[in-house]
């Protein structure tokens, strides 16, 4: 059975959360990858994917409201509102990432990676062995097992 070991990019391209997103989208175009691992003091903080790119481009969405005895409610949360500005209106991949990505370990099976991937739609699962970076899977990297198959 393949786990992560076998399939994953070993040779990662990483970001600093203080990296511009200029430079970042840049990156994850000239290397044709999806995303990349933020990486702070040796540890991975953050994924940086192209949709969190992607989201700078996107209209805001107001809150919606209902009002009930003459209250006024919002239906979704005033931090919502203001992670979802700071990702609009970011410079820095530290404000477009996404904190806490999920990991996996060189020995995950690649049915529990497509797995993730389809339900969580995450499409960019850094590699963590004794809490360092080894590798990165990518879609790419799964994809890339139906032609070997």
């Amino acid at each position: 059975m393949l786990t992560a070991k076998d399939i994953m990019t070993t040779e990662c391209i990483t970001l600093t959360p203080d990296t511009e997103i200029a430079t970042a989208a840049k990156a994850l175009l000239e290397n044709k990858i999806n995303g990349a691992p933020v990486v702070e003091d040796g540890a991975v903080v953050g994924v940086l994917c192209q949709a969190d790119l992607v989201a700078q481009q996107k209209k805001i969405t107001l809150p919606s409201f209902f009002t009930l005895l003459d209250g006024v409610f919002p239906l979704s949360s005033h931090e919502e509102l203001e992670r979802e500005m700071t990702k609009i209106s970011a410079t820095k991949v530290a404000e477009a990432m996404t904190p806490a990505p999920t990991f996996i370990s060189p020995e995950t099976t690649i049915e529990d990676i497509a797995t993730m991937m389809a339900n969580e739609k995450l499409y960019t699962l850094p590699v963590i062995e004794n809490e360092k970076l080894v590798g990165v899977v990518g879609k790419e990297d799964v994809l890339k097992t139906l032609l070997k198959a």
